[in-house]
């Protein structure tokens, strides 16, 4: 009886070591014993022999409810899946000679994505001659660090790659 597709445990008759450390239903250690006599033990209690540490030596094999081990072992992922958190990465491209007010725009879109949780790529695109003035656009990106610094911190300063620029904003964690 498989319950899902991705069953990792191998139980009852699928257990080929000849000897096996056991583990009752309450917990407590029965001993090293013959794969046979455990595989009867648990067909008289009415459960499953299920291999739990397979890399053990001997594999340690517990005699339990396998759909009931499962369906906790499927609830335990789920509640793990939920707690986890996508790391997004929301990118703000600039050009080297960019005005005051397009700064700001850019700022206030940056602020927001920050307050969301959110990384932000800060990138800056040389065209043609404008790679001759990278330290200007390095300064832009500095400048934009600098504004933005009561609640962000840089994460990876201004490298160039290609022919863009790049830094990387992350979220102040509060204390």
């Amino acid at each position: 009886m498989t319950i899902s597709k991705d069953v990792q445990h191998e139980i009852n008759n699928e257990i080929r070591d000849r000897e096996i450390r056991v583990i009752d239903e309450a917990g407590e250690m029965l001993g090293v014993l013959n794969t046979k006599d455990a595989l009867q033990l648990a067909e008289e209690k009415n459960l499953d022999l299920v291999k739990v540490s397979p890399n053990a030596k001997p594999p340690v094999c517990k005699i339990l409810d396998y759909g009931k081990f499962r369906y906790e072992e499927i609830q335990r992922l789920k509640e793990a899946k939920k707690n986890q958190k996508a790391v997004v990465i929301k990118e703000i491209r600039m050009s080297v000679r960019v005005e005051e007010h397009d700064i700001n725009v850019k700022l206030k879109n940056c602020i927001k994505f920050l307050e969301q949780g959110n990384r932000v790529k800060v990138a800056i695109r040389f065209r043609g001659r404008e790679m001759a003035y990278t330290e200007q656009g390095k300064g832009v990106l500095l400048d934009f660090a600098v504004r933005v610094a009561d609640i962000a911190v840089v994460e990876k300063q201004p490298k160039i790659e290609g022919r863009n620029m790049v830094m990387y904003l992350a979220p102040k964690k509060d204390k």
